[in-house]
């Protein structure tokens, strides 16, 4: 058993070597003594999470999946952002078949997130809003350093965030809290998302967080994997069938609701805003 471990360990460093490097959007690492992977964003300079981001993101996930890693870190190479979520230009004027397929990659990645046999920790080195939190709801736990923001801020820009994403969001924090967060947009300070538990752990340094992480993973070390990643399927898979079995009606109504001429002159009027905040 210890050898067939050690080979199939081998194996996933080998193989993880040989395409995170191909990705300029996601940069992967190993610690060749745990096994841990770490899956770095790095689309500058807010992580937007345009198609060409999502794609590599969803390949990587896929690949630590087939090849049994024992856990995955998932961090930002800013030092000021995790992640702004969807990349809001891909949302005005939006071409259908490249919206489409950057909601179906979001939905991939959740669902190979929230999914996953090996145990996720999101090391939150920056803001997490939208879908940098979405992220961040589908790991399993949340170390962030402080002076930073995260929630799901979606009916902000006139987005609604997905039943599943809220029912992620329920789990974590409770109905009540939810419903203030997401009718709101709320997006919380450090210690206001450790005070309702939306983060688990708040960490003085990136490199702090990162010792976190690996004791929060090295905790499954004498667990059993097959038995551990039966216990998560159980208590997550009904949450991810729900989407599974919606999948390609709610692309459908992602689109229909993006190309609307209402969103459009709203989101539009959100980037005019922007603009002229980054020219002040």
């Amino acid at each position: 058993m210890a050898l067939r471990t050690a080979r199939n360990l081998a194996y996933c460093l080998n193989s993880i070597r040989n395409y995170s490097t191909n990705g300029p959007l996601v940069n992967v690492t190993v610690n060749e003594k745990s096994g841990f992977a770490t899956v770095t964003l790095q689309n500058p300079p807010v992580n937007s999470m345009n198609l060409e981001l999502l794609t590599e993101i969803s390949h990587t996930l896929q690949q630590l999946e087939k090849n049994k890693c024992r856990g995955l870190i998932l961090t930002s190479a800013s030092n000021k952002v995790f992640s702004a979520g969807i990349d809001i230009f891909e949302l005005h004027k939006p071409n259908s078949d490249r919206i489409s397929q950057t909601w179906s990659f979001v939905q991939e990645i959740w669902i190979r997130l929230y999914g996953s046999a090996y145990p996720t920790v999101a090391v939150i080195n920056g803001h997490a809003t939208a879908g940098g939190c979405l992220l961040t709801l589908a790991s399993e736990y949340r170390i962030m350093l402080n002076k930073f923001t995260i929630g799901l801020n979606e009916t902000q820009v006139g987005l609604t965030p997905p039943t599943w994403l809220i029912d992620a969001m329920k789990n974590t924090i409770g109905g009540k809290q939810t419903e203030f967060a997401l009718t709101a947009g709320t997006l919380f300070e450090t210690e206001e998302a450790l005070k309702i538990g939306l983060v688990d752990e708040v960490a003085q340094s990136k490199h702090d967080a990162i010792e976190k992480a690996e004791k929060f993973l090295n905790k499954f070390k004498r667990i059993p994997p097959h038995a551990r990643s039966i216990t998560k399927a159980k208590l997550r898979g009904a949450n991810i069938q729900a989407l599974v079995r919606n999948k390609d009606k709610e692309v459908k109504g992602y689109v229909d609701f993006i190309t609307d001429p209402q969103f459009q002159d709203t989101v539009g009027k959100y980037i005019e805003l922007v603009k002229q905040k980054s020219s002040k």
